[in-house]
């Protein structure tokens, strides 16, 4: 009892650090991405150089699109920041799932443990999961070692056997899962709102384009074209921020789904290799002993 508890605290710990890890990743990558882009709109894309006068409170040079982006206001750079922050965790997502996966192809590995256990080389397939690491090697191995745990376990029936096996090999998956999931709400946020701050921008600069319509007098058209492209730029931004993270979210759910298919692909073959290699001759013998 005293061993499972102590266990038990080590994985909960594992996982707050994990948890904690991640946590401290999105607090500093957010507020300094922030600030990359508000600086970018404040020092490139408002240089006197991009506009009339070289002044930013002027018109936009023609053809100028530093200049035309800068004009739509204060929502620009929170725009900009939520496309950054896609890059950011994308590539991070990348290189986190890129180590869940291992030193080598999941299918192969899946393959070469399901060899191993049909040869009984139960001492091989925990070297291939050394080998393999990652999440996938670390839920396997947990799997095997168990496995070979209960081989030489007199004391419990076959079914309580496979019954440790597996709840081995669940408790191992929910503490990997975790780390693979990590900062996925974070681009599915971005996903849902970024469209929304661009409506809002698009919004504030049409009611800015027509005020200033309306305080001339009479009809501007470099005005009134002017003001309705800051206004668009802003929804171009909040499309682009938000279709950039559904693609991302996507295909790493894709990938976290592939890798959580192998791991039950790899723990039913323990599961049923144990199930046909160990008939019911521990049971009868422990049943004329009692």
């Amino acid at each position: 009892m005293e061993k499972k508890t102590a266990v038990v605290s080590k994985d909960a710990n594992v996982e707050t650090k994990n948890t904690s890890g991640g946590s401290l990743f999105a607090t500093i990558v957010i507020p300094v991405a922030v600030i990359i882009c508000v600086l970018i709109y404040m020092f490139v894309l408002g240089n006197g150089a991009n506009f009339e006068g070289g002044s930013n409170e002027n018109h936009p040079l023609p053809g100028n699109y530093l200049a035309i982006v800068y004009k739509g206001g204060w929502v620009v750079p929170i725009l900009m920041s939520l496309v950054l922050m896609v890059f950011i965790f994308a590539i991070e997502r990348v290189l986190t799932i890129s180590k869940a996966k291992g030193t080598k192809n999941v299918a192969g590995f899946v393959r070469t443990i399901s060899a191993k256990l049909n040869q009984r080389d139960i001492n091989g397939a925990i070297a291939a999961c050394d080998v393999q690491k990652g999440s996938v090697g670390n839920v396997v191995k947990a799997g095997l070692l168990k496995y070979k745990e209960m081989q030489n376990e007199p004391e419990l029936l076959k079914a309580e056997k496979i019954a440790a096996i597996q709840k081995e090999i669940e408790e191992s998956t929910s503490l990997e899962l975790p780390m693979l999931e990590k900062n996925l709400v974070v681009i599915s946020t971005i996903a849902s709102i970024s469209t929304l701050v661009g409506l809002i921008g698009t919004v504030l600069g049409m009611i800015k384009a027509f005020s200033a319509l309306a305080a001339s007098g009479s009809p501007d058209a470099t005005a009134l074209s002017n003001g309705i492209s800051e206004a668009l730029i802003n929804t171009a931004l909040g499309i682009t921020g938000s279709t950039l993270a559904i693609i991302a979210y996507n295909y790493f759910t894709s990938k976290i789904d592939e890798l959580t298919y192998s791991i039950d692909e790899a723990g039913f073959s323990i599961i049923s290799t144990f199930a046909a290699q160990h008939d019911s001759a521990g049971e009868t013998v422990r049943k004329q002993t009692v």
